[in-house]
């Protein structure tokens, strides 16, 4: 499904004591599958309650390079105004900070 030259890689991140992805999985986590030499997010998806919310950060993101975080993170704060938009930022900057020390980037 996934060309060989893809990787695959977890951002996580703690989320709101309140927030019902905390009840059902204890943590935030966002799963990339990203091409090594375009940088680009091929496939993204989340650990989310709904399925919309999954879908809809798929489509934020997905097509974007994992090096442009600022970019991304604008688009987040514009766009994703759920009670998860902290956590989801921080699970991205940890999935662009450990595929930059891989990369060495």
């Amino acid at each position: 499904m996934f060309h060989r030259n893809t990787i695959y890689l977890v951002g996580e991140a703690k989320a709101a004591s309140n927030n019902p992805i905390m009840e059902k999985f204890s943590c935030f986590f966002i799963g990339f599958v990203i091409d090594r030499d375009s940088h680009e997010i091929v496939d993204v998806e989340c650990s989310t309650v709904l399925s919309l919310t999954s879908r809809f950060i798929h489509s934020m993101l997905a097509g974007q390079s994992i090096l442009s975080i600022e970019e991304l993170e604008e688009e987040i704060q514009r766009r994703y105004l759920g009670s998860s938009q902290k956590a989801l930022i921080v699970a991205l900057r940890n999935a662009s900070m450990k595929y930059r020390q891989l990369n060495k980037l």
